[in-house]
């Protein structure tokens, strides 16, 4: 699943920019592109759940530490990918922590139902011509999807299992975008960390717009993240000065690069458990301070 999740990466353009003060880039990690034997047996303790939303069933996965919680709850929000990964990696982070870990599958993309946003944005690229009305569309778009996220949080926070006050929700790709577009909402949630928020679709002027507007109107706190070898650092270039005006625990962090590839500053950086240690002690006192510490320190997965 991550190498689908490269092949993906690498099929959109996208171009690095340099980060303004941004970190030197160092000796890049160098991650793996397998699954350990200890993740692939974690792996099997993802749970399938269904949920509903706008008269569908959409489905996902759910980690759960040991024993009864209630516990907080992190919601991950997938990227663009067809066929999103259950990603034990983030399930053993965060449940090792306390966590419960929420990863939901929006409409379209598989085993969910609907249509998927690739293959309506791809119509409407042969349909509209007008460049501004492209734009546009496409970021009404993402706001559509952004109410599986919806369902997903308001799902979640009725299991008996979890603390339904103590709501965070993060994502990476369009996962991020879906992530703050939801710090506009508010909905609840605690804290809100979003990985490369539209760093393959930074050329869209509607969508940088959308985004402004929301981290200007978030809700709770945001933390916005990116690795140097990301797409484009066009998003904490622009987006990460405002969060980090909106208070002081809202932050924005460019780390240094990780593997040598876009796909590995993107993808990998969020999502793979080299990345995780960089930034996972980053996140941790993010959420304690936000709110939303782990009810107990050192928690087994289970």
């Amino acid at each position: 699943m991550y190498l689908i999740l490269l092949l993906l990466a690498m099929t959109s353009a996208g171009g690095l920019q340099p980060a303004a003060n941004g970190p030197g880039q160092g000796t890049p990690v160098k991650p793996r592109h397998e699954l350990t034997a200890e993740l692939r047996e974690f792996a099997k303790t993802a749970i399938p759940v269904q949920f509903p939303s706008n008269g569908l069933t959409l489905s996902g996965w759910i980690y759960k530490p040991r024993g009864p919680g209630p516990f907080p709850a992190v919601v991950w929000n997938h990227g663009s990918e067809r066929e999103p990964s259950a990603h034990p990696d983030l399930g053993k982070f965060y449940t090792s922590h306390g966590y419960v870990l929420f990863l939901p599958i929006r409409h379209g993309h598989a085993p969910s139902p609907g249509e998927y946003i690739q293959d309506v944005v791809d119509r409407y690229r042969s349909q509209i011509h007008d460049r501004a009305t492209f734009q546009r569309r496409v970021v009404e778009l993402q706001d559509v999807y952004n109410e599986d996220v919806a369902a997903a949080i308001a799902w979640i926070k009725k299991q008996p299992f979890v603390d339904g006050k103590h709501i965070v929700v993060t994502g990476c790709s369009y996962g991020g975008i879906q992530t703050l577009l939801t710090a506009e909402r508010g909905l609840g949630v605690s804290a809100f960390i979003a990985f490369a928020p539209a760093a393959m679709s930074w050329g869209n002027d509607e969508l940088r717009s959308r985004l402004l507007a929301a981290v200007r109107a978030a809700k709770a706190p945001v933390f916005l993240i990116q690795a140097e070898n990301d797409y484009d650092l066009g998003p904490s270039e622009v987006l990460g000065p405002v969060i980090r005006s909106q208070g002081f625990l809202n932050r924005a962090k460019v780390y240094p690069a990780f593997g040598t590839t876009h796909p590995e500053g993107h993808f990998g950086f969020a999502c793979w458990e080299e990345g995780i240690a960089i930034w996972g002690p980053d996140v941790l006192d993010f959420l304690a301070k936000a709110g939303v510490p782990p009810p107990v320190a050192g928690r087994n997965p289970g």
